[in-house]
């Protein structure tokens, strides 16, 4: 059952995090909003304000503008209510899933939120089927039904112990019947919502304004009364504003040299501070497989058996990051090293064998696509790194090219890109979500994988049982199966880096299991 009583595990994501800074007193964090918004800095900016449509960066907006019937409170690795009041399986096979709503839950326009508009909300998910949006979540689900204003009930087609956590994600976000057509994206500016917070305004790609929505009712303590975002297209310009007193915050982008740096000032008291935390996010590249070259299994191989993931860990992320050898990161569940195991230290020779086995005789000629504005600074590095590596092997004929976010998706959903970078924040703390995601006719890179042997077998198998310690097997089998078809290939993995005023208290509480921030968290010191 997830109940909101349960008592909470700390999730591994957040137990690590501590603050750098030092020579900080007890604090107070009782904050008055008389200074202003506290305004926070990313270069993680939406592509879209409609839920439908997302299966991406707008999460980090949607989690404190809409709701969910399930979420994490601060501590949580398991979901918990939130729009809801209870939620559980009622069955045996956990195949029926029943939530209970809260009592006078409204959206932010004082219209009622009831167990219709959940229904709507997750049904126009599937009736509008954005490509590479988040209906791919939604595999397991036969129906929805809303039988009384406050039950919902969702009945699965298999059994799926991982619904909880899909339901949690942001995608899933309850939106007004009126204002969100059952059968199209929204197309007026605004949100209705009824999450902690409401858009005040929002300026795409440059800022969204957030304001306490007073008819919210949910687990959220809110710590401040508004909250600014600003969107930025690089790193340098982000943190020159952090040291500029413009923001209060960073969230997502810092480059590694800033951290490095940060890290060096720590101990003579700089006015920022820096909170470190282990992370699951993930960096890799995918393969299209309807490309004349990327779509030769040998050549993926080459690329596999040429790349030097920690030269590109330690040259271009100064070692903020860790070399990745598997879609499912460490510190979770069924976590495997297949792309060492299989392919070992980068190796030209090899390669070229590969290549050669196969009737390539000349250089591959490859184009690598990145986005300019999403992950950080390092993103040109880290491509310019992969190219010298794979154009030194006398292997490959390499073209960079890039987009900035919202033009990149668009392109890689309709299949331009040969072969193209991609970062992973996860939906929930499952090794699930970083294989499901990925396969399948639909899923979240708008590039078709069958993968049946997953999709058919491995992932119904693991859905199956309650117990998640219990599924390593089958995902070790479904990596391994990632590893012999190399349409995806692993690089690194993430660690978490928040830079902050001194004056600002909560980001050691404030991200999520999905390392989403909770910015109702954060909040001014008012005493030291």
């Amino acid at each position: 059952m997830f109940n909101r009583n349960r008592c909470l595990r700390r999730v591994a994501a957040i137990a690590a995090i501590s603050s750098l800074v030092t020579g900080c007193g007890v604090l107070s964090s009782d904050s008055s909003d008389d200074e202003g918004p506290i305004i926070v800095g990313t270069t993680s900016s939406p592509s879209t304000l409609d839920p439908a449509a997302s299966w991406d960066s707008s999460w980090e907006l949607f989690r404190n503008i809409y709701q969910t019937l399930l979420s994490y409170p601060v501590g949580a690795s398991t979901p918990q209510p939130d729009a809801a009041e209870s939620c559980e399986f009622s069955d045996s096979s956990n195949q029926v899933f029943r939530c209970e709503l809260r009592e006078g839950l409204t959206f932010s326009d004082g219209g009622t939120l009831d167990a219709k508009a959940v229904k709507h909300s997750i049904d126009r998910i599937r009736k509008i089927n954005v490509n590479g949006g988040p209906a791919g979540l939604l595999g397991s689900l036969e129906r929805v039904q809303a039988p009384s204003e406050r039950e919902v009930v969702f009945y699965l087609n298999k059994p799926d112990a991982t619904f909880p956590f899909v339901l949690a994600t942001p995608a899933m976000s309850i939106v007004a019947p009126d204002a969100y057509p059952a059968n199209a994206l929204r197309e007026e500016s605004g949100v209705v919502g009824s999450g902690p917070y409401t858009l005040q305004s929002y300026d795409e790609g440059k800022r969204a304004e957030l304001v306490r929505n007073d008819r919210y009712k949910g687990y959220a303590d809110r710590r401040n009364n508004a909250v600014t975002i600003r969107y930025f297209q690089d790193s340098g310009t982000m943190v020159k504003a952090l040291r500029d007193d413009q923001i209060h915050l960073t969230y997502r982008g810092l480059a590694a040299s800033d951290v490095i740096e940060f890290q060096g000032r720590a101990a003579k008291e700089e006015e920022i501070q820096l909170v470190e935390g282990s992370g699951t996010d993930i960096n890799y590249l995918v393969f299209n497989p309807k490309d004349p070259w990327a779509g030769k299994q040998e050549v993926r191989q080459a690329v596999a058996q040429v790349v030097d993931r920690a030269a590109i860990a330690h040259k271009v992320y100064k070692d903020t990051v860790d070399p990745l050898y598997s879609m499912v990161p460490k510190g979770l569940t069924g976590h495997t090293t297949g792309f060492f195991d299989d392919y070992g230290e980068p190796n030209v020779k090899k390669a070229r064998e590969i290549l050669t086995d196969a009737g390539i005789t000349e250089p591959v000629p490859l184009t690598l696509w990145y986005t300019t504005d999403r992950y950080g600074s390092e993103t040109a590095l880290e491509f310019k790194e992969l190219e010298r590596q794979l154009e030194a092997s006398k292997l490959f004929d390499v073209t960079l090219k890039s987009r900035p976010w919202k033009t990149y998706v668009e392109g890689y959903q309709k299949g331009q890109y040969p072969v193209f970078g991609r970062g992973w924040f996860p939906d929930f703390p499952d090794a699930d979500n970083f294989i499901a995601p990925f396969v399948g006719k639909q899923n979240a890179l708008g590039t078709p994988y069958e993968a049946t042997k997953i999709t058919t077998e491995l992932l119904p198998s693991s859905r199956r049982e309650s117990d998640r310690g219990n599924v390593v097997k089958q995902f070790e089998e479904a990596q391994q199966i990632l590893v012999d078809d190399v349409r995806l290939l692993p690089l690194w993995q993430g660690r978490q880096y928040v830079a902050a005023s001194r004056d600002i208290s909560g980001a050691e509480r404030a991200l999520d299991p999905s390392t989403i921030m909770m910015v109702w968290q954060l909040s001014r010191k008012t005493s030291w």
